[in-house]
Formats: structure tokens, C-alpha cells, sequence
């Protein structure tokens, strides 16, 4: 069974003194993902945010988030959606617990309810000893934690994340990422990511959305998008071999997951779906091969995002 929809344009396009910042945007985000947004500077990413949230207005297209329309029903999205930009701003003179307090009340929260969302929030992000603290003695990743926190105030059904590790050292940025894939799924809660670190989305966002010029360039399961950008498989095993037999390629051919066998030389290039080097050795000896050298490349959502952008 498919999952409902949280996040849906169609055409979404934004122009600015006439240049089109987005163009004619299509993007599917399903409930309960965590779905990451990739794109370099200028990609159109932040304006894409601010219409999903209905801080500005499309020039044309449309955005629907929980089924309602951000450009005429802006306050109804905002009310089921947690935003934590890229720059996070807190009262640095007050504590963490009155910073959320605060948050709670905007959000029109019953005073009674208000002490234990607090306190569970902190909970949460493992703050709450940190509760009674001034958020002006916080470091970078705690502050983090604290806009996530202060989102969990409010319980939206959607977040979306601007650059939520920046500046935060591997430690915090570990922390961070398992946050987010715990309030995912604890909460089902829908989760945007858009980040410009490759290897933390393609370690928690299964499915990706790649930006370029306003256009929507790739989107989908990262696995399949190596597979429809790169071909040959997520495995490249580079060979040397003595002499290369037609023998020897059509036994490495044979094996359960090669894609394909390129020759190049006395090197053999063999794309796979996995690492299949103690197989293709096997298959070299019964050939009579001699191998000189065997090593292997993993291809990463960096190769992807790099090969669409070659192409912009």
C-alpha cells in the first residue's frame, strides 16, 4: 500500500525581475521519509523551502503540504510545519526551558501542557540537564539540538531541516543524524533535509531530490538513481591480469551480479550490483589466469550528484 503524500508541486515555478529561480518543480515527498534535498548554491533550494511554507508566493504551479495549498492556506501549513533555517536564532539571555516556553506559547499551547512538552522536548535532544542553562553558553551543536527541540514543541507533521549540521564537529553532526532518524520514526514524522554534506544524506535519507538551475534534475531511491546515472552496477572491480582471454570474461560474465565487463588493456573493468572480488578471483584461477592486482570502487550519492552536474 502507498503511503500518503505530505509534500506535492506541480510546475512550481518562482521568477524574480524575470530569472527563474525554480522552473516548473515537481517533487513527491512521502509520509514518514526523510527525504534530502541536494543542490549547490544558487540551486533554487531555499526559494523551493519558502514556498513550501508559504513565505512566498509561486509565480506559477502549485505546492500543496498535507493536502493544503501553502500560497492560499499559508497558516494552516504553518501549523503542521517545523522549519529549522540554516542560521538558528535563539534568546541568548534566557534559559533553554524559557526559549521553548516561549515557542510553546506563539503556538497557542495550554499553559498546563506547556511544563511537559518542554520537558520532553528537551529529553529528546538530551538537554535536559542543560534546561535551566543560558542558551548564550551553548555551542553550535547544542543550539542545534535546542532548534530541534524547539520544533518537537509544537509536534508538526513535517520538518524541514536547512543545513542542520553545519559547523558542528563529527561527534555532534553523529548526534544529530541519529536525532532525526529517531523523531522519524518514533513520531512518523515527515523530515526534508536539505544539506550539501552527501555522505550524512546518503546515510539516513533513502530517497534524494537533486536541484540545479531550478530544475528538479534527479529524484528518487539512491540506489536506483545509481543505477540509472552510473550504469554498470554500485561496484566498479578494476583487474590485472597477465593476459587477458576471452575465457576469462565470459566466466567473470557468468557470475550473479556483474552488469557488465569492460576491457582495457590488460585491465578489466567489471561493474556489479556488489563486492563480488572473491567470485571473480575464483573465476580467473579456473580460467588459468594469472592476477596481478584486484581493487574496487563503491560508488556514493557524491558520483551521482556529481554526474547530473556535469551535465547542467
Amino acid at each position: 500500500m502507498s503511503k500518503q503524500l505530505v509534500v506535492e508541486t506541480v510546475d512550481l515555478t518562482k521568477a524574480y525581475d524575470g530569472v527563474t529561480v525554480v522552473d516548473k518543480l515537481n517533487l513527491r515527498v512521502e509520509e514518514g521519509e526523510i527525504f534530502g534535498f541536494l543542490g549547490p548554491n544558487g540551486a533554487g533550494k531555499t526559494t523551493t523551502i519558502l514556498m513550501l511554507l508559504g513565505l512566498t508566493e509561486p509565480t506559477s504551479g502549485v505546492v500543496r503540504v498535507c493536502g493544503y495549498d501553502s500560497t492560499r492556506e499559508p497558516l494552516k501549513v504553518k501549523r503542521i510545519t517545523g522549519y529549522i533555517p540554516e542560521t538558528v536564532g535563539f534568546y541568548e539571555d534566557l534559559t533553554a526551558e524559557q526559549n521553548l516556553a516561549y515557542t510553546a506559547r506563539l503556538n497557542d499551547l495550554a499553559e498546563w501542557l506547556i511544563p511537559d512538552r518542554v520537558g520532553e522536548s528537551l529529553d529528546t535532544v538530551g538537554l535536559s540537564t542543560a534546561a535551566d542553562q543560558k542558551v548564550g553558553e551553548f555551542s553550535r551543536g547544542m543550539k542545534q539540538r535546542l532548534a530541534i527541540a524547539d520544533m518537537l514543541v509544537k509536534m508538526p507533521q513535517i520538518a524541514i531541516l536547512d543545513e542542520p549540521t553545519i559547523a558542528i564537529d563529527p561527534e555532534g553532526v553523529n548526534q544529530i543524524l541519529d536525532l532525526i532518524k529517531k523523531i522519524a520514526r518514533e513520531h512518523n514524522m515527515t523530515i526534508i533535509m536539505s544539506s550539501h554534506q552527501l555522505n550524512q544524506v546518503q546515510r539516513i535519507c533513502r530517497r534524494v531530490g537533486i536541484i540545479g538551475k531550478g530544475r528538479m534534475l534527479a529524484e528518487g531511491m539512491v540506489e536506483q538513481l545509481m543505477k540509472d546515472a552510473l550504469g554498470g552496477g554500485r561496484f566498479k572491480v578494476e583487474i590485472q591480469l597477465a593476459e587477458v582471454t576471452a575465457d576469462i570474461v565470459d566466466r567473470i560474465k557468468q557470475i550473479n551480479g556483474v552488469v557488465e565487463v569492460e576491457r582495457s588493456g590488460d585491465l578489466l573493468l567489471v561493474g556489479c550490483t556488489q563486492d563480488l572480488r572473491p567470485q571473480i578471483a575464483k573465476a580467473i584461477i579456473a580460467g588459468d589466469g594469472s592476477l596481478i592486482g584486484m581493487k574496487i570502487k563503491s560508488y556514493a550519492l557524491e558520483d551521482i550528484y556529481m554526474k547530473y552536474f556535469h551535465e547542467v
